[in-house]
């Protein structure tokens, strides 16, 4: 899977199927519902990249995310899952042990 080095947030949360539409999307960062590396955005066009940490407010709860890649379509599931790692599901003492802040 090859894929460029940034790509526009709202792109990439549709590809990463955290939502159903890019307008979904878009309107989810518009709507103050995404924090980039701990920035609130509000523009869907923002560019991110891999090593970015998203921090989402979905109807579920908050989840933190690392883009892991860009991406370069919205495939299956299976591949989507690939694009990212949840930090959600990782236990509070090794995110503090990578350098995670808590406040």
């Amino acid at each position: 899977m090859v894929a460029e080095d940034r790509i526009r947030i709202d792109k990439w949360l549709w590809q990463a199927r955290f939502v159903k539409t890019r307008v979904l999307a878009a309107t989810m960062v518009q709507g103050g519902k995404l924090r980039i590396n701990g920035q609130k955005i509000l523009k869907p066009g923002r560019a991110i990249g891999p090593g970015d940490r998203l921090t989402l407010s979905l109807k579920s709860g908050a989840r933190l995310i690392e883009v892991l890649e860009c991406g370069n379509r919205r495939g299956p599931a299976t591949e989507a899952r690939l694009l990212y790692r949840d930090m959600s599901e990782t236990p509070v003492s090794e995110r503090a042990a990578e350098g995670e802040r808590f406040t």
